[in-house]
């Protein structure tokens, strides 16, 4: 069996690798946005991803916009928990534990009084709301109202990477994406289009797409290239983490753009890598902050880690299924 590297595989060669890469090792569900999430021994997993996922998200509303653990890094400490199995149409109450141990509930009177006094800032809890309501989705900085109509333009697309170099939005992508002077910044012309007008594709708190996949090799491969970093899987919030096969090797999800995962019954379209940004960094309950992690992913992993997936064929998962690429 061939091993899969960071080598780009010419997509001639798509044909010949039909093949088990690993086994389901862990499945994570995050019930609210940039909280620590619930580790699942199986999942239902629908078009919107594994049911539940992403249902709650904090509102800052000093900026009135969706927030997230890179502007404000103590969420990241905080963690949550469904009070109720969700499904793909229902987002039960959650309950939230706070750095200091103590808890709430989403159903609370004083939930969001509780949330703004320990994360410091005037903040709200909102469950997912539908796709019609924009404005709740909506970026609130200059640069988001520019950017995100001209989207509609044929071809305006193309011209992304040249209108990072304007100061405004540049120092705007500096900021969401935590990137250091000199860094590179992704390639937006890559993403889906909606996310620089909306904080999250319309009517999901998903970053870009429903599925996280994330693989042992690519994290024995960064911990290889910056041992003083702690590789906890924790840090990228994956969905599902795939133990690959001994003998698959480098960064293999940065082969998958196209292709098709069959995890338990669940079939997946890997559509880009994972962009990484400074959440990668963030101290969580018992790791510690460590900028290391995302200064060796820029420079060494072309600034992903990990692969972005869409739902072709809803189904179920475990832990202990195979993962097959197709």
């Amino acid at each position: 069996m061939k091993a899969l590297t960071s080598q780009r595989t010419p997509k001639a060669q798509h044909s010949k690798l039909f093949m088990i890469i690993g086994t389901v090792e862990q499945i994570w569900r995050y019930p609210v946005k940039s909280m620590a999430g619930e580790k699942l021994a199986d999942c239902a997993v629908g078009h919107l991803g594994i049911a539940g996922d992403r249902g709650w998200a904090l509102r800052d509303e000093t900026t009135g916009e969706i927030t997230t653990g890179t502007r404000i890094p103590l969420v990241m400490q905080c963690a949550a928990a469904y009070l109720e199995t969700p499904s793909q149409d229902s987002i039960p109450n959650v309950r939230i534990t706070f750095p200091d141990g103590s808890t709430t509930e989403s159903g609370d009177a004083n939930i969001n009084a509780r949330l703004s006094q320990a994360l410091g800032k005037p903040v709200t809890l909102w469950p997912r709301e539908p796709s019609t309501n924009k404005d709740h989705y909506r970026r609130k900085s200059a640069s988001a109202r520019l950017v995100g109509p001209l989207l509609q333009i044929p071809g305006f697309r193309s011209l992304l990477p040249k209108l990072t170099r304007f100061p405004p939005l540049a120092a705007t992508l500096r900021a969401e994406f935590s990137r250091e002077p000199g860094e590179p910044f992704p390639d937006l012309s890559t993403l889906p289009p909606e996310i620089l007008q909306f904080t999250s594709p319309l009517g999901t708190y998903f970053d870009a797409f429903p599925i996280h996949v994330l693989t042992s090799a690519s994290l024995a491969k960064m911990g290889q290239l910056n041992p003083s970093s702690d590789w906890d899987v924790r840090r990228f919030r994956p969905n599902f983490f795939v133990r690959t096969n001994s003998d698959i090797e480098g960064l293999p999800e940065a082969n998958w753009n196209g292709r098709v995962l069959r995890i338990g019954t669940v079939e997946v379209k890997c559509e880009l890598p994972t962009v990484r940004c400074g959440m990668t960094t963030q101290k969580q309950r018992d790791l510690p902050k460590d900028p290391g992690v995302l200064r060796t992913i820029v420079k060494e992993a072309e600034q992903n880690l990990g692969s972005y997936a869409n739902v072709i064929k809803p189904g179920k998962a475990a832990e202990g299924d195979s993962v097959e690429l197709i």
